[in-house]
């Protein structure tokens, strides 16, 4: 295991991370997009992105995009290179507010959290549906760890965290369980070939309707690249 530094909250960062990686000139197989942050009072990146908008999911587009060439080159036809990326649940009730992306006019630490993981199911179905249009050999999924027992609550209200002290053996995952169904993504032989899925449990399932909503993510898309200073015809995967 060779640890490289990367900040999903900087784009700085992650451009820096990519050349370090590009450098050592080996292929990659797998990326796991797992970073995040939830409920966090209302803060900026130091690109000045809404933090969970920019680190859970600006963050990840960018790394991801830049990566692309390098995976592409990595999958075959048998052995297709694996992009995962985790969601949440809570993708279910977010909104995606494309006038409004980094919760400008109103802040919600929910609502923010929420819009986060949808961008991240949008983006993925969106990736997917330009990685088949192109032929390459490498699939995007999104996956649900479920509840699970981390540092991530550390944000919640007082009686929250007491309740799940009091309670999280019994309904919480253990960060070892939560991870299955990443890994199932990632390795499994039941997952040759096949992408744009939401995967919970080890099983396919069916996200927010709104994810499937071309449109919303052929416009997010765009957006994002602008956002993070890519074009939009890099990102359409030539």
């Amino acid at each position: 295991v060779e640890f490289l530094y990367c900040d999903l909250a900087s784009m700085k960062s992650i451009r820096q991370f990519v050349r370090q990686f590009r450098a050592k000139n080996c292929p990659l197989h797998v990326l796991v997009n797992n970073a995040g942050v939830m409920l966090v009072p209302e803060r900026k990146t130091e690109d000045g992105f809404e933090e969970h908008f920019g680190l859970n999911y600006l963050g990840h587009f960018l790394l991801t995009n830049l990566l692309l060439d390098t995976l592409k080159q990595s999958g075959t036809h048998s052995h297709n290179a694996r992009i995962i990326t985790v969601s949440s649940a809570t993708h279910y009730v977010g909104k995606l507010h494309l006038n409004d992306l980094q919760s400008r006019c109103s802040y919600s630490p929910h609502g923010a959290y929420a819009q986060s993981k949808l961008a991240l199911v949008l983006f993925t179905y969106r990736l997917q549906h330009l990685l088949t249009a192109n032929g390459s050999h490498v699939t995007a999924n999104v996956v649900d760890p479920g509840v699970v027992n981390t540092e991530l609550y550390k944000h919640v209200f007082w009686v929250v965290k007491v309740v799940k002290w009091m309670t999280a053996w019994l309904f919480f995952k253990t960060p070892e369980e939560g991870a299955s169904t990443t890994i199932y993504a990632a390795v499994s032989p039941e997952m040759e070939g096949a992408g744009g899925c939401y995967l919970y449990n080890e099983e396919r399932t069916k996200s927010a309707d709104l994810a499937y909503d071309e449109e919303l993510q052929r416009r997010l898309w765009t957006e994002s690249c602008k956002m993070v200073g890519i074009s939009d015809e890099a990102g359409r995967l030539p």
